[in-house]
């Protein structure tokens, strides 16, 4: 067969890179159509495949600033044209689902989350002291705009996948579409523990609104524990002007830093809802227990300990409510807990590559003979 794989953007190496990685597996012949890309900005798997950019790639600017370029990108997907191709598969967390696919053509959509930012993240991106006031001004029609663009679209997929149980869910909410759930591969190989763990705390993630690191770096203002945040993004400025000398930007460090880093923190935090959390898994398979909080795939992803006598499978502590002093809290109770190493890596092989495959290829089976 000859495959199209439709991701929104190629600009670095994060969780849904991870799995476009790996789809790439799955097939011998196939091209990759995404809106911008970065050369050498993701992996030689990714590289090496022949990638089709759309017009806003050739923009002002556009590889650093694209998303300012987001009322332009569904008219941009729509412009690919995949005559010729036997099957497509999109990768999607923005707009690739939209794709125009030739009639008898199956598309499968593997989806990373609905379009976050006109949803149900619309305030932390366009909210009271997320957005300028003209930006806030300016985003209600264009949001709702997109957001029909986003259900009418969504019936050009032919089936779904949702990366977690938590945005099967909001699929149904938004799209009014049932998805299968396979989760996405974490390589787990990469992680092992080192002999003890150190008095620092971990965040490795894009420094988006939506991630809500701003709740960390006030926990950890109040708490003067070290906290170590790796990678970048927007919120970057804003972040380092808030954050008192205990916290530490690293800025985006390579895979075996990070897996360093894993392997001697004493916890792994996550303050945000999460679509999946791939970094959560990858810090659990290092033998770091994860601080999170409790909505989105937290609750698929980590093991809550109960605080008692139990707690022996336990692979971390999750808040309730996404603020600062709940998030200081859960670090306290963290704090009184044990761990076993052993618990934390077994739920990290829960999520292993072989399982990602041999899902989608499943999904695919079932897809092509339908």
């Amino acid at each position: 067969m000859r495959v199209a794989i439709v991701h929104d953007w190629l600009t670095g190496m994060r969780g849904g890179e991870r799995v476009l990685e790996a789809i790439l597996g799955l097939f011998e012949d196939v091209e990759i159509f995404t809106l911008i890309h970065v050369p050498g900005s993701t992996s030689e798997t990714i590289e090496r495949h022949r990638i089709h950019t759309s017009f806003v790639n050739g923009l002002p600017a556009a590889r650093n600033l694209y998303r300012s370029y987001l009322p332009l990108f569904p008219a941009a997907v729509e412009r690919f044209d995949l005559t010729g191709y036997d099957l497509v598969l999109s990768s999607s967390h923005c707009v690739a689902k939209g794709v125009r696919v030739p009639g008898g053509v199956p598309h499968l959509c593997y989806c990373h989350t609905p379009m976050r930012y006109i949803w149900d993240q619309y305030d932390a991106y366009f909210g009271p002291g997320s957005a300028a006031a003209k930006v806030r001004w300016l985003i209600p029609p264009l949001a709702a705009w997109l957001r029909r663009w986003d259900v009418e679209s969504s019936s050009r997929v032919h089936a779904f996948i949702a990366n977690s149980l938590h945005v099967r869910e909001r699929i149904a909410r938004f799209w009014r579409r049932d998805a299968a759930v396979v989760y996405p591969p974490v390589d787990v190989c990469r992680f092992r523990p080192a002999a003890s763990r150190e008095e620092f705390y971990l965040i490795v993630t894009a420094l988006v609104p939506y991630k809500r690191i701003d709740v960390a770096v006030g926990a950890f203002n109040r708490l003067g524990r070290r906290l170590v945040i790796v990678g970048d993004g927007s919120e970057l400025p804003r972040l380092q002007n808030q954050a008192e000398a205990n916290i530490l930007f690293r800025g985006r460090l390579d895979d075996a830093e990070v897996a360093d880093l894993m392997a001697r923190a004493r916890a792994f935090i996550m303050p945000g809802e999460e679509d999946f959390g791939i970094a959560a898994v990858e810090a659990q398979a290092a033998g770091a227990p994860v601080v999170a909080f409790g909505r989105g795939a937290a609750h698929e992803t980590v093991i809550p300990h109960d605080g008692g006598n139990g707690g022996h499978d336990a692979t971390g502590v999750l808040f309730d409510e996404c603020s600062a002093d709940a998030l200081a809290g859960a670090v306290e109770r963290f704090e009184a807990l044990r761990f076993d190493t052993a618990a934390l890596r077994r739920n990290a092989e829960r999520f292993t590559p072989d399982r990602f495959l041999e899902g989608m290829r499943g999904q695919l089976a079932r897809l092509v003979e339908a």
